[in-house]
């Protein structure tokens, strides 16, 4: 694997280095521009308000309320299909079962499952669970890469292969192809990475654990991963809630946009959920939480005292001076661009952090969570100039919980995937049923006509 990687066609020659200049000289844009021109720069204004692009009944995200006919900030809720997730959550607390597949059932199909629906669903999904012949020996073993979203991208592209009628845009079929890559998700993301582990890591052991029909997909998710298939009653239960908080955000979020855009283009089931992937893949969307993480190992290497107030307050100082950890400037796991009071999945997922850290002896850690929770927005206040009040996200937690189940970095963004494909499954079966024009924003040139330049006189 190394040779592949440091070969020529890897090599950052003098020849690209040179074309690297022409890139940087040639392709700058002035920031003042954008002002002049009055563009909003990722669709945004500078109150963080998003520019309008579609309409959708599958979700909605409220952080605003209106007061005396003002747009004033509140704290921030979300609503699948109608229903509020707090509710939804509280539902499946109380009545002591799995919610993610109801989720799933209810962002496709806009209503809530009975019991025997539900029962019925469940069925459907465990029907679509098996890979096709030897695709974990032929795609995922003979092939492992050192992303697990590359590999996931790539299963996902190679099973358009598999399937034999895979460019056809009925809704049947596309929920069909939804359907079975929801079921697929865990078993892509999990054997993808038993492949690197054993091949790239150099682990001593490779396994494969089949998915149990009667276990749920947060449960099949730990018992697949795990050498020994076992996990506590807890952990499957806060796993399966990141799964629901992380199901589904607006279609305003970057990868779900991308589902739209690449959707309204008629392309494939296959070639609109990789796209969604790539987006996810970026460190400014889906790899926030393995950020935290880092962030957090840094601060507990580099304050003596964890639960000293003055000290903590000190060092995130400095990392917000880009004088330590990444040199960012960045609080990760602080704000977001529609939340400023609250990210109601953060509070959500809080309650349920609490509890795994006492089963696993880590409250020390999550106090040093907390009181960074609690100085980072005032600090981040005082320090920067805000255009809107800043908070702890989902992606807060989210990473440390991952790393309380004992689950390898390598998988966080993955998770995030399998939760996030019913999302991005409700969003293209809305895009093709309301099927309009192809999405193509508008972009102004501001580079200046010339005159053509004969090659002897250049």
């Amino acid at each position: 694997m190394s040779g592949r990687m440091n070969n020529e066609y890897n090599a950052i020659t003098s020849e690209i280095l040179k074309y690297t200049e022409y890139c940087t000289t040639n392709c700058r844009i002035e920031p003042q521009l954008y002002i002049e021109h009055k563009v909003n720069r990722g669709l945004r204004d500078l109150n963080g308000k998003g520019v309008l692009t579609g309409l959708t009944e599958i979700s909605e995200i409220v952080s605003k309320k209106v007061v005396d006919g003002e747009e004033v900030p509140c704290p921030g809720h979300l609503y699948y299909r109608g229903y509020d997730v707090e509710d939804l959550v509280k539902g499946f607390i109380n009545d002591k079962r799995f919610g993610f597949e109801e989720i799933v059932y209810l962002l496709l199909f806009g209503e809530l499952p009975t019991e025997e629906q539900l029962k019925e669903f469940n069925g459907v999904l465990t029907s679509y669970r098996a890979l096709p012949g030897t695709f974990v020996r032929d795609i995922i073993m003979k092939a492992p890469s050192t992303d697990m979203m590359n590999s996931l991208a790539r299963s996902v592209l190679t099973l358009y292969s598999y399937d034999s009628d895979p460019d056809n845009t009925d809704i049947s079929n596309v929920l069909r192809q939804c359907l079975q890559l929801i079921a697929r998700f865990p078993q892509l993301s999990v054997y993808g990475y038993h492949s690197y582990d054993y091949y790239i890591k150099g682990s001593n052991s490779f396994f494969i654990h089949e998915p149990r029909p009667e276990l749920s997909t947060a449960e099949n998710i730990l018992y697949m991963l795990r050498l020994d298939g076992k996990y506590t009653p807890l952990e499957a239960k806060v796993l399966d809630m990141a799964l629901v908080l992380h199901a589904e955000h607006g279609g305003g979020n970057n990868s779900t946009f991308t589902t739209h855009v690449v959707s309204s283009s008629g392309t494939d089931t296959y070639s609109a959920v990789a796209a969604a992937l790539g987006s996810l893949k970026g460190p400014k969307h889906g790899g926030a939480n393995i950020k935290v993480c880092a962030m957090f190992n840094d601060i507990k290497a580099n304050v003596k005292d964890w639960d000293d107030e003055e000290e903590v307050a000190d060092y995130i100082k400095k990392i917000l001076h880009k004088e330590t950890f990444d040199k960012a400037g960045l609080i990760y796991g602080i704000g977001h661009a529609v939340y400023s009071v609250s990210d109601p999945r953060a509070l959500i997922f809080k309650s349920f952090v609490k509890s795994l850290s006492d089963e696993k002896g880590l409250d020390r850690e999550y106090r040093l969570y907390s009181l960074v929770e609690n100085l980072a927005p005032q600090i981040i206040a005082k320090e920067r100039k805000m255009y809107k009040g800043v908070s702890i996200n989902v992606d807060f937690y989210s990473g440390f919980v991952y790393d309380m189940l004992g689950l390898p970095h390598e998988l966080f963004t993955p998770l995030f995937a399998i939760a996030r494909i019913a999302g991005w499954s409700a969003h293209r079966i809305e895009e093709l049923i309301n099927a309009g024009k192809i999405i193509r924003p508008a972009y102004m040139s501001v580079s200046p006509q010339r005159d053509y330049i004969k090659m002897s006189d250049r």
